[in-house]
């Protein structure tokens, strides 16, 4: 499977960054995983509606010039899906043997994904109701992709 992870920001402490390594270094047996990150937009703490949507929308085009058209996509949003991990690795699990062997991730900034790229995903996926800081919601989609990769294939994996 060839996974892609098309983020905005970068990472910029070392623990993430060493997380992150981590389940890439993992999951290199099962799958092909690149990491695609494009520059996020500078806004202050506090911002008018219309300035986040404005952030949003730049940020999107920067992602949008990433987004495979021939793979699944799954977009990351709090108002998506929920999958458990077992769902969460039979959905991977389908998309392979339906020949579908790409697929992009998408994680937005700080304010969210534009609607624009919410509407191109196949799959809009929710980790869960809490707010996530982006950067770390990268280590843990990784860490869920590597575990959904075990379950899949029956091997021991702590719960």
């Amino acid at each position: 499977m060839n996974i892609r992870l098309v983020c905005v920001g970068k990472i910029k402490e070392k623990y993430l960054m060493q997380g992150i390594s981590e389940y890439t270094k993992r999951l290199s047996r099962y799958a092909k995983i690149e990491m695609i990150q494009v520059e996020d937009e500078k806004a202050p703490e506090s911002l008018s509606p219309a300035q986040v949507q404005m952030v949003k929308e730049k940020e999107g085009l920067r992602l949008g010039r990433y987004i495979r058209e021939d793979a699944m996509k799954i977009a990351l949003a709090i108002e998506g899906q929920s999958l458990s991990s077992e769902g969460f690795s039979d959905r991977l699990q389908q998309y392979g043997l339906s020949g579908q062997s790409r697929v992009d991730f998408i994680i937005g900034g700080s304010v969210g994904l534009d609607e624009a790229i919410i509407r191109r995903a196949d799959l809009v996926l929710s980790f869960s109701s809490f707010t996530f800081p982006h950067q770390l919601m990268r280590l843990i989609l990784l860490e869920q992709i590597y575990r959904a990769f075990k379950i899949a294939r029956g091997e021991p994996y702590h719960k």
